[in-house]
């Protein structure tokens, strides 16, 4: 049996987007997000950028056009860990490379069930980050803001075989399951793994349903990112202050803002128990 990457911790998401700088003054006004980065290069503009103590990587491509079918969406997410390690336990599980930077490496989705696995050595959090401008913000400040933030979850991400991808997860990233379930609002089967300090969510339809319609729209990839917060109705009332649409998440009594009105991109919230 081929060996398994041990992951250290979950780092952030890599977002495309549409409008870089409307993006980050939209997490800011919104979510009261804190810039820690700004990454301009040749073919893309990117920051790095905190919400709710779990970071986000922003991609601005210089042309939007070959996006522009899917929309903004998740590419993938990246977690810390030893990157030599990750390069051999790619080619040990047939994972291809699609960048290397030395530092960091970004996997196929292809061959990720439409996932885009970075791994990266160091660390963006913490006082001593080396690599930000501006360090993550505490605990106490996420809490302090409106919304009530009481830490990041973790992410969703839709499958059509949520075997397979429970077996490849499990596999490459030496996930552990810790629940399975149906959820009939959402026309999903689930499978909850965890991958250092996330939950991963696997959704996969389960017939006629909102997610079947999602997949049929976006294919298979990271679907939303999940926050907890302290108290639901005081996350909603401030999506309503916003002038945001809040619709229902996909666990019952959780909430979502609509990606419409989101940049393009699905953040839940769940009530901490």
């Amino acid at each position: 049996m081929s060996p398994s990457l041990s992951c250290r911790k979950a780092s952030h998401s890599n977002v495309v987007v549409e409008d870089l700088a409307r993006s980050v003054e939209h997490l800011q006004e919104v979510f009261g997000a804190s810039f820690m980065l700004d990454l301009p290069g040749e073919h893309w503009h990117a920051c790095l950028i905190e919400v709710g103590g779990f970071i986000m990587e922003l991609f601005e491509p210089t042309h939007f056009l070959l996006h522009g079918r899917i929309g903004p969406h998740y590419l993938g997410i990246e977690f810390e860990a030893d990157v030599e390690a990750a390069r051999e336990i790619c080619a040990e599980h047939g994972v291809g490379i699609t960048r290397d930077i030395g530092a960091a490496i970004h996997t196929d989705p292809a061959d990720g069930f439409g996932v885009d696995y970075e791994f990266f050595g160091g660390s963006f959090y913490g006082p001593e980050a080396a690599h930000v401008k501006t360090r993550t913000r505490p605990a106490q400040y996420w809490a302090e803001h409106p919304l009530g933030f009481a830490g990041f979850v973790g992410y969703s991400h839709t499958v059509a075989d949520i075997e397979s991808a429970s077996a490849f997860m499990q596999g490459f990233l030496g996930a552990k399951v810790v629940a399975e379930s149906l959820r009939p609002a959402l026309g999903a089967k689930v499978v909850s793994l965890k991958i250092a300090d996330a939950l991963c969510e696997l959704l996969c339809p389960a017939g006629e349903g909102a997610l079947l319609r999602e997949m049929l729209q976006q294919g298979q990839g990271m679907r939303s990112t999940l926050y907890a917060v302290q108290d639901i109705e005081r996350a909603s009332a401030w999506f309503g202050e916003k002038g945001l649409r809040v619709i229902a998440g996909s666990v019952p009594g959780s909430i979502a803002v609509d990606p419409r009105d989101n940049l393009g991109i699905l953040f839940e919230f769940r009530q901490i128990q």
